[in-house]
């Protein structure tokens, strides 16, 4: 029997991995998805989704794919990491992602294929392509200005690439030092973190979500006292809020002998 099951539990509850299974759909997060989808399906261009670490971007990112399952006039690409150390490797990356084609290995020619590529797509085809960027705060100037270059790829009526930057906050006072970027973000939100009250349902929804029954209404330690009051401001991927729902779910295993209190 696995570490889990023997506390009522199928699977863990507070991985910090992105899996849109234990996606809590708080206000903010909701804001967020139902926005992006909205400039992605109106083909509107540059999204930013800011927020702390921690927030959960990046299970956001992973949720907005899912939404996303059978439609083929959608192509996702995403970005883990855009920590590149050139334009050219970074349009060279571009290139594989996309399956474009270039002539030669210049960044002139890297930049021609991705836009036969976006127009053959968009226009011929009639497909949207979307880039995904996580971890945006690593997005250096030089590569900022090459997303503003991408995004000028356009019909009259809608840009031939929709990029979704996840950042954390410093992102923001970077792109104001670039000319006419800011000009090109058709969605701008923050996902702030979750109050108390929301905190508690977050925990509670995962720990349904990994198999808690439904006639139990915490974890506590049997006989004694429940566990200390939850921090508020933090998200499901927080460390620290990580530590402490551990520490409990450890500490309402060895109380019980291996069951959970109910």
């Amino acid at each position: 029997m696995s570490y889990y099951a023997e506390i009522g539990l199928a699977r863990e509850p507070f991985s910090a991995s992105p899996d849109p299974g234990f996606f809590f759909r708080s206000y903010s997060h909701m804001q967020a998805l139902t926005r992006l989808e909205i400039a992605i399906r109106l083909r509107r261009g540059l999204s930013l989704i800011l927020g702390d670490v921690g927030t959960g971007k990046t299970t956001l990112a992973r949720t907005l794919l899912a939404n996303f399952p059978r439609e083929d006039g959608f192509t996702f690409h995403m970005i883990l990491d855009p920590s590149f150390d050139s334009e050219f490797q970074f349009l060279v990356h571009l290139c594989r992602l996309f399956g474009a084609n270039p002539m030669s290995k210049s960044t002139l020619d890297c930049r021609e294929a991705i836009q036969h590529y976006l127009f053959q797509r968009g226009v011929t085809e009639g497909k949207t392509t979307v880039l995904m960027i996580d971890e945006g705060q690593k997005l250096s100037l030089d590569l900022l200005e090459n997303l503003r270059l991408l995004l000028n790829y356009e019909t009259n009526e809608f840009k031939l690439i929709q990029v979704v930057i996840f950042s954390q906050m410093e992102l923001l006072g970077r792109i104001t030092r670039i000319h006419n970027f800011i000009d090109r973000v058709a969605l701008k939100y923050i996902i702030n973190p979750l109050d108390e009250q929301e905190t508690g349902e977050m925990i509670q929804f995962r720990l349904r979500s990994a198999g808690l029954p439904e006639d139990q209404d915490a974890l506590y330690v049997r006989g004694g006292a429940r566990d200390p009051p939850l921090h508020a401001g933090l998200s499901a991927q927080d460390p620290a809020l990580v530590s402490q729902c551990d520490g409990s779910l450890g500490d309402a295993r060895e109380a019980s002998g291996g069951h959970v209190a109910h």
